[in-house]
């Protein structure tokens, strides 16, 4: 398999592992979210006195799960259908790439920029690949940047800069 093919069987394992850790996490929503609205509609949760809360934020929790169930489901649906593109060498950064970064003192790092599910940190055979999107700072930071340029990532306590190492 050439490198290029193998790049591309390893972005399409990424996304089909993010796909399934969003599904896996609105199943687990979903199970919180019937326990919640049980409880908010429970005896036990009825106020007893005028000043007495727990019916009301039992409410703002199950409202607040409802929607970000819904949330997920519509990520799911979104990536359920999404295609990443193919990317050739001097291809610019864009949606469905994967990243490879290089510090100054040789530490790498992964990226992959999607659709959706930001923040997520996907264990893949070649290590660890944290997914991103075009909204976050390090997203637009990426995007159109090519092999062989430097970018000033967002961190904790200021900015460090890496070079892109590869686009694919």
């Amino acid at each position: 398999m050439s490198p290029a093919s193998t790049s591309q069987f390893e972005k399409q394992a990424a996304f089909a592992a993010l796909l399934a850790r969003l599904r896996d996490d609105l199943d687990a929503l979903l199970a919180s979210q019937v326990a919640t609205r049980a409880g908010a509609t429970h005896e036990e949760t009825r106020a007893e006195h005028p000043k007495d809360t727990r019916a009301t934020e039992a409410a703002y929790l199950a409202r607040g799960l409802a929607e970000r169930v819904e949330a997920l489901r519509e990520a799911v649906a979104v990536l359920a259908v999404y295609s990443p593109p193919n990317f050739a060498e001097g291809d610019a950064i864009a949606l469905g790439a994967q990243v490879e970064l290089e510090d100054a003192s040789g530490v790498g790092s992964r990226y992959l920029l999607a659709p959706v599910g930001g923040g997520a940190k996907l264990a893949l055979g070649a290590g660890e690949v944290v997914v991103v999107t075009p909204s976050s700072p390090l997203g637009g930071a990426l995007l159109g940047r090519c092999e062989d340029d430097e970018i000033a990532l967002p961190a904790p306590g200021g900015s460090r800069v890496a070079t892109v190492i590869r686009v694919s």
